[in-house]
């Protein structure tokens, strides 16, 4: 279970990281540039992905290419939400992203729900809104905007994920490509609009990518010590990382989720509890 709890720890490291990120003078458009490079070399070190073969269909680069846009947008996205919005509602729109690539999957692959799954997605869907939808916590106006982007957001990085893993290459050179290709776009990008870099700015880069690979390091090692019991490691992950960040959203940072966003949370346990079992 160690490395269970070490991936819900790194998960909410890193939404605690980027909203700290202001208030640390820290430009979060070139922390999240660099922390592909940390991450790529990390996943270049420890997981040794074998280079995948330049003999992809067309639709494979395109999902790579996809990939390597939203990677860092998506993040962007995080960054704000766990800002304006605060990081109790960020992690639950984070983590019931999976109902956007649970009903991606049925529709585009043909993975049809059982019907306990679809209750559970159906759940996750009203917690999202009752979660992100109002302003009546006090936050700013148009904070609501962003958790819904991160909701949508990683739903789809998922779904890319997944099809660019049905092309038979294997994850860790998925993982490594995308990495890649996102520090590229997002250098360019900050080039584009003529950013000032600065030494701060890297290193925080660097200590939020290791935070982010350290994140999916230790949930890749906890479904090879659980092999037999992946559903456990997914639910107990998922869980965990909603419980802590509201923990951490409301004790570290004084958030204070009304009774709207408390059975919105309160419901998306149950329906990641739905989702994983069913």
């Amino acid at each position: 279970m160690i490395w269970i709890i070490l991936s819900v720890c790194c998960s909410v490291l890193v939404s605690v990281l980027l909203r700290l990120a202001r208030g640390w003078s820290v430009d979060a458009k070139q922390a999240i540039a660099f922390n592909y490079l940390s991450a790529g070399l990390l996943t270049w070190l420890l997981l040794r992905p074998a280079m995948p073969s330049v003999q992809q269909p067309a639709s494979v680069y395109v999902a790579f290419v996809g990939l390597g846009v939203l990677l860092p947008a998506v993040f962007v996205a995080l960054a704000r939400s766990v800002t304006t919005a605060g990081i109790v509602r960020s992690e639950i729109a984070q983590r019931l992203s999976l109902v956007v690539s649970l009903t991606a999957a049925a529709v585009l692959f043909g993975d049809v729900p059982t019907a306990a799954k679809a209750g559970g997605m159906a759940l996750g869907l009203i917690a999202v809104v009752l979660a992100i939808a109002g302003r009546r916590d006090g936050s700013p106006r148009g904070a609501s905007h962003w958790p819904w982007l991160v909701f949508v957001g990683f739903g789809v990085i998922d779904v890319l994920l997944k099809f660019v893993a049905q092309s038979g290459t294997s994850f860790p050179a998925v993982l490594l490509s995308a990495f890649v290709l996102a520090l590229m776009l997002s250098l360019i990008a900050l080039l584009a609009s003529q950013t000032t870099f600065t030494l701060r700015n890297f290193g925080a880069g660097l200590v939020l990518g290791a935070a982010n690979f350290a994140n999916i390091y230790c949930y890749i090692r906890g479904h090879q010590a659980l092999a037999a019991h992946p559903s456990l490691v997914f639910s107990t992950v998922n869980i965990g990382v909603v419980v802590l960040g509201a923990l951490v959203g409301i004790v570290a940072f004084g958030e204070r989720p009304g009774p709207m966003r408390m059975t919105g949370l309160a419901l998306a346990l149950v329906a990641i509890v739905a989702i994983s079992l069913a």
